[in-house]
């Protein structure tokens, strides 16, 4: 399994206003895989996300990306393991505001060491004409698709999905859940989605439903149908 949690646990606050927000999570992810997790706001999936992702320590249990526990990193190694490893796309786009959409994916591949032809992704995102443009010169779904090649230049085993279209309208939604299954396919990386929308969880190989901060459901999707085909 590519990744591993076992028993994680999360609390926020003390004493009386001490919060369980994850509670004994443990689930497993192989390579190359797309999966959702799916849950309403507050349920502890972003938390869980951000764990993962090692931007937040476990108060228990652990975390293992391809054999590796985060736990047992250092803070050194830990941002290195982020920096080669790990892709992150957010719900609000974080783009350098005076940089080229061009300048913003290449900021990712300064942190990589196995990155992609830029020029490539440009066109994968559907960027090519864009590239010289600011963020402010873009739509939202473009800042989204500039957000992914940033995240995805890099070539990251794991590539971390937070609320990617709670942002955007329906048609962009659509197209932006196309890409990251295009993505997918063609660069093989492990794509983790973190949303509460209950129609994504098709296009996904693995569902996880989170409530409470609980594990409610972990399932292989059998009936997995194409992002283009989603409706909600």
């Amino acid at each position: 399994m590519f990744l591993e949690l076992n028993g994680v646990e999360k609390y926020y606050g003390e004493g009386d206003s001490r919060v369980h927000v994850l509670q004994g999570i443990t689930a497993g992810v192989e390579k190359g895989k797309i999966c959702v997790m799916l849950g309403s706001s507050g349920c502890g999936k972003s938390t869980l996300l951000n764990i993962i992702g090692g931007i937040e320590n476990a108060d228990g249990g652990s975390v293992s990306i391809n054999g590796e526990r985060l736990a047992d990193m250092n803070e050194k190694k830990l941002s290195l393991y982020r920096r080669n490893h790990l892709g992150y796309v957010f719900q609000f786009y974080n783009l350098i505001p005076n940089l080229t959409v061009r300048e913003n994916i290449e900021v990712g591949a300064y942190l990589g060491k196995n990155t992609l032809d830029i020029d490539e992704l440009l066109h994968t995102l559907g960027l090519w004409e864009h590239r010289h443009k600011i963020p402010n010169q873009l739509s939202g779904g473009q800042q989204q698709r500039t957000s992914i090649g940033r995240a995805i230049v890099k070539n990251p085993d794991l590539l971390l999905c937070d609320e990617p279209t709670g942002a955007l309208d329906y048609k962009t939604s659509k197209d932006i859940l196309q890409l990251i299954e295009e993505v997918n396919k063609k660069y093989g990386n492990t794509i983790i989605i973190v949303t509460h929308n209950d129609a994504i969880k098709n296009m996904a190989d693995q569902v996880i439903k989170l409530r409470d901060g609980q594990v409610r459901r972990n399932y292989m999707n059998e009936q997995k149908i194409a992002a283009i085909d989603l409706e909600w």
